[in-house]
């Protein structure tokens, strides 16, 4: 099953806390927990893909086992990915990236700030 970017968005939306934001203007969705970026979608242009946030190893981990998994565009590449969902991307995995993308976010929060599960 290929994901939609309405996909993405609903995973965003249905993780704790999770604002959906434009502040690149509106063909551009962030998703953010407490204020802090987890995901970024294009809505608009050719494809699907999320730029989502990842530890380093992982992420040169799986830029090489993964051709469409790249490394974050217009973000910092030692912490960032970018993954192109199409019929070749693992729905599954994409996913779980997502939740990890944001538990990495939260977990750099000030435990007072921390949304509760």
């Amino acid at each position: 099953m290929t994901l939609t970017v309405d996909d993405l968005q609903r995973i965003c939306a249905a993780l704790p806390a999770t604002t959906d934001e434009r502040p690149f203007g509106p063909e551009t969705a962030v998703a953010k927990v407490v204020g802090k970026v987890f995901a970024i979608t294009p809505l608009e242009g050719d494809g699907v893909s999320i730029t989502l946030k990842a530890q380093p190893p992982y992420v040169e981990a799986l830029v090489r086992e993964h051709p469409w998994i790249t490394p974050g565009y217009h973000m910092n590449k030692k912490h960032w990915i970018t993954v192109q969902v199409g019929p070749d991307a693992d729905a599954q995995l994409v996913e779980d990236l997502i939740v990890n993308s944001y538990d990495l976010v939260v977990a750099g929060l000030p435990r007072t700030s921390r949304p509760l599960s």
